[in-house]
């Protein structure tokens, strides 16, 4: 299988003992992730089926899991269930199963607002709820390493909103520390992403554009050397 090849799973098809494929949710780098239901109880999932290229030996997978099992406190991060094994051409394609995250992909939910973008104070309310889950996983010294408006769920929540996030990502040869800095900087390129992007920056008021600071990542990890940082200063901030 190559890594660009589909496993292709249609509905119906069952997955290990317990599951049935109900459709295609996306796929990414790592592989696909589909709705599955259990034929038991008839409760909806999520099954994550790592391509064989990027799961030598099931050792992505299982870096995977246990990076959730430590994050089972963090409401921000995807609960893991347990594995399901597929047979697919000839191979055993390993499935992670985790809960079904309801909301819209970050991206899709700022596109459809107001000229496609957040105002000032909902993006802020919204980068303020990822900086808390991001600092209680910094703080189990697990980063994500792959933030972006493609790998976050919102949706609405009385007066706040709720997120998950999806895929995290194992960089290797880099130590920790600097992992967890670019977990900050891209928190700050996910404000500019709510606000409009690069086009609509020099319109932002300044209290946006000290958190962005022109994504120039030296002065963003001098401004926020650490997510606690980060959530500090949005909760202090006067505007």
């Amino acid at each position: 299988m190559t890594t660009t090849e589909s496993f292709d799973l249609k509905p119906g098809r069952v997955l290990g003992n317990s599951y049935v494929i109900a459709d295609r949710l996306g796929g990414g780098w790592e592989g696909e992730v589909y709705r599955v239901v259990d034929r038991r109880t008839g409760a909806h999932r999520a099954a994550k089926l790592f391509y064989p290229a990027r799961n030598e030996r099931d050792r992505a997978i299982t870096r995977y899991a246990l990076k959730l099992e430590r994050l089972r406190h963090v409401p921000m991060v995807v609960q893991y269930h347990h594995t399901e094994t597929l047979r697919w051409r000839g191979q055993h394609i390993t499935a992670l199963v985790s809960e079904l995250v309801e909301g819209r992909i970050l991206s899709a939910f700022v596109a459809e607002q107001p000229k496609q973008r957040l105002g000032t104070f909902e993006a802020l309310a919204l980068l303020h709820e990822l900086a808390c889950g991001l600092e209680a996983m910094h703080s189990a010294d697990v980063y994500h390493g792959d933030l972006h408006d493609q790998n976050v769920i919102v949706r609405r929540r009385g007066m706040r909103f709720e997120v998950k996030v999806l895929d995290l990502f194992h960089w290797g040869g880099y130590g920790l520390a600097t992992s967890k800095r670019d977990d900050v900087i891209d928190l700050t390129r996910l404000l500019l992403d709510l606000v409009g992007g690069v086009k609509a920056y020099k319109h932002q008021p300044q209290v946006v554009k000290d958190i962005v600071r022109g994504q120039r990542r030296q002065l963003v990890s001098q401004r926020f050397p650490t997510v606690r940082h980060l959530r500090n200063h949005l909760e202090t901030v006067e505007w």
